[in-house]
């Protein structure tokens, strides 16, 4: 067998992990959350009219500042909120599980042993060129 196939299997085997089933459940939980897709549209077109307001040639410093508050409360609303907690936890969750995948298979393509492969700690970045070692 060849190593995309196998990858392809890998891949489905990812796909049953609990970290990918938790982020899954969190962004179709988010998706079906009208309250929430409510005001993340609201939070879109207010970042528009800052955009078409930044860009007049005379500018109302006022509207920019009510709008600019706007977007931040928004943010904030939308960052508090359960499921987006949920979401940005379990997809933490998911990045550390990828981050692991990615050093394993830094590690092969480098000529080192994928099996050594210690999860990484620290936040990886999954970029070797900023990497003090993951094995």
């Amino acid at each position: 067998m060849d190593c995309i196939e196998l990858f392809k299997q890998a891949a489905v085997a990812l796909q049953s992990d609990i970290r990918y089933l938790e982020l899954d459940a969190a962004r179709k939980e988010n998706d079906e959350n009208q309250a929430l897709q409510d005001k993340i549209g609201e939070f879109n077109i207010a970042r528009m009219n800052m955009n078409e307001l930044m860009s007049e040639n005379e500018r109302d410093e006022a509207k920019i500042a009510a709008t600019n508050e706007k977007i931040n409360r928004l943010y904030q609303e939308i960052m508090n909120d359960e499921g987006m907690l949920r979401y940005n936890e379990a997809k933490k969750n998911a990045e550390t599980l990828i981050n692991h995948i990615d050093a394993i298979i830094n590690t092969a393509m480098n000529g080192g042993d994928p099996m050594t492969v210690q999860e990484p700690t620290g936040g990886c970045t999954g970029s070797c060129s900023s990497c003090s070692g993951c094995h």
